[in-house]
């Protein structure tokens, strides 16, 4: 298997799994969505020096460096230790706390995706809550994919203000 057929089996695999990690360490959506991409783009580019053992727990392990490493830079109060590191891995139990949780923050942003003007709106809703990708978009829109691409990321930083700002109203 070459490189890049490696590096995609690994996001289809573990995808979910590590933007988990990296939400449960941020708590911030969006941050953890960049420190994924991080985690496996670091994974690529060290392929080299990776053993071929326990795939999982290796980019775990870089996940959990980058996001330590992103919230030292922040200047974040509490950095996690490994400790709480383990002790944070998401549960697959659900209960209903979680669960409540999970649907306020998709409300949150599902509302803050709808405030957004034309075209970011629906790109935005389609991208960040309906969780499709850029092909399944284009296919949609009949857009180009660099133009969904940059919408994409205008709507991306758009978001960021206004869910922040949300937070600072609720939290």
């Amino acid at each position: 298997m070459n490189p890049q057929e490696q590096l995609e089996r690994w996001m289809t695999q573990y995808q979910n799994l590590i933007y988990s990690i990296c939400y449960r360490l941020t708590g911030d959506y969006f941050d953890s969505e960049d420190l994924t991409q991080d985690a496996f783009l670091s994974a690529y580019r060290h392929l080299k020096e990776f053993d071929g053992q326990n795939e999982k727990a290796w980019l775990c392990r870089i996940a959990t460096n980058k996001c330590i490493d992103y919230l030292k830079r922040a200047g974040r109060r509490s950095v996690p230790t490994e400790e709480l590191f383990f002790s944070s891995l998401p549960d697959r139990r659900s209960s209903p706390e979680k669960e409540t949780l999970e649907s306020e923050i998709r409300k949150q942003l599902y509302d803050c995706c709808n405030q957004l003007a034309p075209p970011y709106c629906q790109v935005a809703l389609d991208y960040y809550y309906y969780e499709m990708d850029i092909n399944e978009i284009a296919e949609k829109t009949g857009k180009n994919k660099k133009t969904l691409q940059t919408q994409i990321y205008r709507a991306k930083g758009m978001l960021k203000k206004k869910m922040r700002k949300e937070d600072l109203c609720h939290g």
